[in-house]
């Protein structure tokens, strides 16, 4: 059952997807996912994508990344990363990604003028420790609208296979660096796939916490084999706590209240209805002060309350949130509803240079999986799928150009953050 490809991507989130939209159609590749193609964290963000809205904007939200960081990131990362991000954005237009208008339609957005920018007439939302409102989106749903957009783009594509329920067990190391993995499908059947190139994109550890907004079959596997293989990691303490899931006693995942809503006005109450903390501090910092507060509350939970966010902008900015907790009993247009921290996002992981390599030749990562250190300490809102599409297309980019050689690898390891 062995295959064989030009390159194999692990993962099928927005960065192995974006990965594979920017390889050369001449190449052969093979995607594999642990479960299915749309059990992906990447489908579940909510808030949006980050964007410079233009160039005033530069050293602010720089500021902002590196101050959400505690300015453990890499500068040389997060500037690729923002002015990447507007050509981002045009790809994921392109590719039929549909992002809130202020108002009018699309006709009349186009007929704006040759010199106007590409982004007037798109609505901007913002969230904790942003400066200013440069975070685009689709209802609160915006994850699920960017990769099942992309998804669909590979799917069209004659020189990519998926492979389903097919979890990565190892890579296969060669004289001249990684050249391919081994994996085990379904049936519990393993075989090999050899390759002159490998991707790995398959998120990050949520599965490894009791209470994480993650899907449980994302528990790290890329880390336990590079460690095996002696591939460089960097930071695996750096482990982000969202401040706002919906509390349930329920074992399983997490639902997440997107930090946009916080950014448009809602405000975390204790358990007299109490206001105790600025909500758009970072995500680090409040969550702490929640941790504090339920303490001294003797609670499990604290409220958040949508009162001064009116209806209209509830049902038509965060109509999954608003089913999903009267679902649960809950109707944010009229009452709080509990919430309590949980695991969310890992800015730790495998070490990869500008060009998302790692320490080992013809082996890159992306996304969750890798460490660039664009976040820091402690990641920015709504900087996870702009950094995972900038560094994933870096990737494709790089192997597309036949640079690499036995070298590189040795010589990655050898270099500093």
């Amino acid at each position: 059952m062995d295959m064989y490809a030009d390159t194999v991507i692990v993962g099928t989130g927005v960065s192995g997807l974006f990965s594979a939209l920017n390889l050369p159609r001449d190449r052969k590749i093979i995607m594999i996912t642990k479960s299915d193609v749309e059990s992906s964290d990447s489908f579940l963000a909510q808030g949006g994508i980050c964007v410079l809205r233009d160039e005033a904007d530069y050293e602010s939200y720089f500021e902002d990344t590196m101050h959400a960081g505690h300015y453990e990131n890499r500068k040389e990362s997060v500037d690729i990363m923002i002015r990447s991000s507007r050509e981002i954005i045009q790809d994921l237009i392109g590719y039929g990604v549909k992002f809130e208008h202020r108002g009018g339609s699309s006709e009349e957005m186009r007929k704006t003028g040759e010199n106007s920018d590409f982004l007037d007439g798109y609505a901007f939302t913002r969230e904790g420790a942003h400066s200013r409102p440069r975070i685009l989106f689709h209802e609160d749903v915006t994850g699920k609208e960017i990769t099942s957009k992309l998804l669909a783009q590979v799917k069209k594509l004659e020189n990519v296979k998926i492979l389903e329920y097919t979890a990565m067990t190892d890579i296969v190391e060669g004289e001249s660096g990684c050249a391919g993995i081994q994996v085990k499908d379904k049936a519990g059947k393993e075989f090999f796939i050899y390759a002159d190139d490998t991707i790995l994109a398959s998120g990050g550890i949520g599965g490894l916490y009791k209470h994480s907004t993650n899907f449980p079959h994302l528990t790290g596997d890329a880390l336990e084999v590079a460690k095996k293989h002696g591939i460089r990691l960097e930071h695996l303490d750096y482990v982000q706590i969202h401040p706002t899931t919906l509390y349930s006693k329920k074992p399983g995942r997490r639902f997440l209240i997107s930090e946009s809503v916080r950014g448009e006005g809602a405000v975390l109450l204790n358990k007299d209805g109490e206001r105790f903390v600025d909500e758009l501090q970072p995500r680090d910092v409040v969550t702490q002060a929640i941790r504090e507060q339920m303490k001294k509350d003797g609670t499990d939970h604290v409220w958040l309350s949508m009162e001064k966010i009116d209806k209209e902008t509830i049902l038509n900015h965060f109509p999954n949130i608003y089913h999903h907790c009267l679902g649960e009993g809950y109707d944010v247009t009229k009452e709080p509803i509990p919430v309590v921290p949980a695991q969310h996002y890992f800015m730790g992981g495998i070490w990869v240079d500008r060009d998302s390599h790692t320490s080992m030749a013809h082996l890159y990562a992306a996304g969750e999986t890798s460490c660039n250190g664009v976040h820091g300490a402690n990641r920015l809102a709504s900087n996870s799928l702009l950094e995972s599409l900038v560094f994933a297309k870096r990737a494709a980019k790089k192997i597309a150009a036949g640079e690499q050689n036995e070298d590189e690898g040795a010589e990655a390891s050898e270099q500093t953050a």
